[in-house]
């Protein structure tokens, strides 16, 4: 049994405080968009993971998937199985793909083993995994805050768009993006400013990461310079880098961009 575990792009991302156990306080949107990852569950001798495609740095045996089903197995008593992951969300790219690659194996397990399991109680079981991982459940657009792991829904809609991401070949380190920004308390909510008028977001609507990401990549910010210059109506950087998303009106084309990075289109 198989799912599509798809990512997401951030519409704006205010940091607005420093926490005292180390994290930040955030407001973003998430938005689903139509990259996706391939997770499979295959009843085996023993449990272990097989990914292929996207390289993951690091050891198999210790990637998000086989976390999260090892959470469920102390809870449940579920059979060993393999997990396959045919991986195409790019890696570092601020895009989520570990996190949704964990929450749809759990709603694939879930499925495949008739746990009844609520939304509520996948979120729970996902939300120690990561951030936005629970997002990935309901996979709906969402206003995020807090730790960007509390949710309120969003009537958002980008259907009418064609929207565009660029991957540069370069990999942001969250934790060195998060240890380079500067916290604010935003003027008016993101909630709120999502709601203007898309040819608005542009002088109201920000990512916080990127000045410091900018900074240190610069041929990101050139990627999001070119997106304005071919017509996009909105472009920003995806949660800390390093991919950029662009929002279009019509149906584009940027070969001088496919030259040295990856480029989806119609997402």
């Amino acid at each position: 049994m198989l799912t599509f575990a798809n990512a997401k792009i951030n519409l704006g991302l205010f940091l607005t405080e420093k926490r005292a156990d180390g994290y930040h306080n955030l407001q973003t949107v998430f938005y689903p968009i139509r990259i996706n990852d391939v997770v499979e569950l295959i009843d085996a001798e023993e449990t272990s993971m097989l990914i292929k495609g996207v390289d993951i740095p690091g050891d198999a045996g210790d990637n998000i998937c086989i976390k999260a089903f090892k959470i469920l197995q102390k809870d449940f008593d579920l059979p060993n199985q393999q997990i396959v992951l045919l991986k195409n969300i790019p890696v570092g790219a601020g895009l989520g793909g570990g996190s949704s690659d964990a929450a749809f194996l759990v709603k694939l397990v879930n499925q495949k083993f008739n746990l009844g399991l609520s939304v509520e109680q996948m979120e729970a079981y996902v939300r120690p995994l990561g951030a936005d991982c629970a997002f990935f459940v309901k996979n709906k657009p969402t206003y995020a805050f807090a730790k960007g792991d509390e949710f309120e829904e969003l009537s958002v809609d980008l259907s009418a768009y064609y929207l565009v991401l660029v991957k540069p070949p370069v990999h942001v380190s969250t934790a060195q993006a998060y240890s380079k920004v500067n916290v604010k308390q935003p003027s008016t909510s993101l909630k709120d400013l999502i709601h203007l008028p898309l040819q608005d977001w542009q002088a109201h609507i920000f990512n916080d990461f990127e000045p410091s990401v900018f900074q240190q990549y610069p041929q990101i910010e050139q990627i999001k310079t070119k997106l304005y210059q071919a017509g996009a109506k909105f472009a920003l950087m995806s949660g800390s880098g390093s991919s950029v998303f662009g929002i279009f009106e019509n149906e584009v084309k940027l070969p001088d961009l496919e030259k040295d990075n990856l480029v989806f289109y119609d997402l």
